[in-house]
C-alpha cells in the first residue's frame, strides 16, 4: 500500500467496534501509513456530509456501524456520489441473525453501551454485597438499596448475592441477642429494610448441617431449639421496632423471597425501584 490511507469510522454510538475492526484489517497490510479517525454519535445527515467533504480530499475509506436505517442508507448513497468506498459492518451480521431468529433487530443505537453499563452496575452491586455481608461494616446500611436483617441461617447472604445480580446494592445484618442492633438500622428508610424469619425446626436442621460441615458437634448451643427460639424472639422485637416488612423464608427458595422483595420495592418506589 503506497501512501497514506485514512479510515473514517462513523458510529451512532461511540465507534469502538468500527475502530477495532478497521485496525485489525489494516494490520493485514504491510504498511504503517494509515490513520483512523473516529466520529461517534453521528445522528444527523449534515454530520455525514461534513465528514464526506473532508474524506474526499484524501485517500479514504468509510467504515460505519450505524444501525439507524435512514442514516445507513444516506451514508451508502452519498459515499457512492463522493466515490469513497464505504463498508457497513453491522448489516451482514444483523441480516444473518434475523434469518435465524425470524424477527427484525431493534435498530436502536448505543445498546452495547447500555449492556456494558448494566454489567458494571452488576459487578459493583456484587462487590457491595461481599463488602457489607454479615454486618462486617455497618456503614453499608446507609448506602444500601436494600437491607436484610435476621438471625443466622435465614438465607441473608445468598439472598444478598441474588439481589446483587439484579443490580441492587444489598447490606445484610445478623441479629444476635448479645449484640445490640446497629444504630444505622433505625435511621434507614423502613421501606428498604426486610426482616427474614424461619421456623425454629427448619433453622435447627440447617444449623445442624452447618455444624456438621464444619466438623463440629451438632449438640452445640448454636443449633439448639431453645437458643434458636430465643434468637427468633429477639429478632422479631427488633423487626417490630424497625417496622419493616417481615418475610418467613422457612419453605421459600431464594428466588421466591427475592421476587417478594422486588415486588414490594416496585410497589414502594415505582418502576425504577427507587434506584
Amino acid at each position: 500500500m503506497d501512501g497514506n490511507v485514512v479510515v473514517y469510522i462513523l458510529s451512532d454510538s461511540i465507534g469502538e467496534t468500527g475502530e477495532q475492526v478497521a485496525k485489525a484489517a489494516v494490520s493485514q497490510f504491510n504498511t504503517e501509513k494509515y490513520e483512523v479517525r473516529r466520529f461517534p454519535y453521528v445522528t444527523e445527515e449534515e454530520q455525514i456530509i461534513e465528514i464526506l467533504e473532508e474524506a474526499k480530499e484524501e485517500r479514504s475509506i468509510i467504515v460505519f456501524t450505524i444501525v439507524i436505517e435512514r442514516l445507513k442508507k444516506f451514508i451508502v448513497e452519498k459515499s457512492k456520489e463522493y466515490n469513497i468506498p464505504a463498508v457497513d459492518l453491522m448489516s451482514p451480521i444483523l441480516d444473518a441473525i434475523e434469518t435465524v431468529v425470524g424477527f427484525e433487530p431493534k435498530r436502536e443505537s448505543g445498546l452495547i453501551r447500555k449492556l456494558d453499563e448494566q454489567y458494571f452496575k452488576k459487578v459493583e452491586a456484587v462487590e457491595f454485597a461481599v463488602k457489607y455481608d454479615d454486618g462486617k461494616d455497618t456503614r453499608g446500611i446507609k448506602k444500601a438499596d436494600i437491607v436484610l436483617v435476621g438471625v443466622s441461617r435465614t438465607s441473608k447472604t445468598p439472598l444478598s448475592m441474588y439481589l446483587a445480580h439484579k443490580n441492587f446494592k444489598v447490606a445484610n445484618v445478623p441479629l444476635v441477642p448479645e449484640v445490640p442492633a446497629p444504630a444505622e438500622l433505625f435511621e434507614k428508610d423502613t421501606k428498604r429494610v426486610f426482616g427474614l424469619i424461619a421456623n425454629s425446626q427448619k433453622l435447627n436442621e440447617i444449623r445442624q448441617e452447618r455444624l456438621k460441615a464444619l466438623g463440629l458437634s451438632n449438640n452445640a448451643n448454636y443449633a439448639s431449639i431453645s437458643r434458636i427460639e430465643e434468637e427468633l424472639e429477639y429478632s422479631k422485637k427488633i423487626m417490630e421496632k424497625l417496622q419493616c416488612k417481615v418475610i418467613d423464608v422457612s419453605n421459600k427458595a431464594v428466588e421466591e423471597t427475592a421476587g417478594i422483595i422486588l415486588e414490594i420495592m416496585k410497589h414502594n418506589f415505582g418502576d425504577d425501584y427507587g434506584k
